[in-house]
């Protein structure tokens, strides 16, 4: 597998191994010892698979307490996919990245704990795995507003279609600094 740094530390767009014939494909698309051998150390307790549509955002969307790591990937279709850092004292705290997600390009995003995440969908849908470090906690559940002029994301749809939730999280400026994780 290929291992590429982002823009963001910590931050790692996997590009696995693919074995391909006339009949399909195959490859890992999870592998601890080789993930650890490039610092990701993590035990999947949770996946979760989503379905969106063609200008669907879905995001930005974190845990605190208790973060969630995350391995995602595409199965079906093309993402814009986001990851910020919101660690309270992080050198790049406020700072993003972003990879694009397919099916053709087969390649994750390893999104440690303590950055939001959110993506929005370029084809006309797309199936999302999440592979969670930590369970979904509901009382922990937190977002950050998708278009927050201070994080000045790129996204590549104007109107994107959003859930209530997307639409009314809160400015990153505007959370309580005690409601975000902080840099180690």
């Amino acid at each position: 597998m290929k291992v590429m740094a982002t823009s963001l530390p910590g931050c790692l767009v996997i590009e696995p191994v693919v074995h391909g014939d006339a009949r399909g494909f195959f490859y890992e698309s999870f592998n601890a010892a080789r993930f650890a051998e490039h610092g990701i150390d993590a035990a999947f307790v949770q996946t979760n698979v989503s379905r969106s549509a063609h200008g669907v955002l879905r995001g930005l969307h974190h845990q605190w307490p208790n973060p969630q790591g995350k391995l995602v990937s595409v199965l079906e279709g093309e993402v814009y996919d986001v990851a910020v850092d919101i660690r309270v004292g992080s050198p790049t705290f406020g700072q993003w990245t972003a990879v694009i997600l397919s099916e053709a390009n087969k390649r994750h995003f390893w999104i440690p704990p303590g950055f939001a995440h959110g993506f929005a969908v370029l084809s006309d849908h797309a199936t999302f795995v999440y592979q969670c470090t930590t369970l979904y906690d509901g009382a922990a559940d937190a977002a950050i507003r998708w278009n927050d002029a201070d994080l000045a994301i790129d996204w590549p749809l104007a109107s994107p279609v959003l859930s209530d939730k997307d639409r009314t999280a809160p400015f990153l400026a505007d959370v309580p600094r005690g409601r975000l994780p902080t840099y180690a």
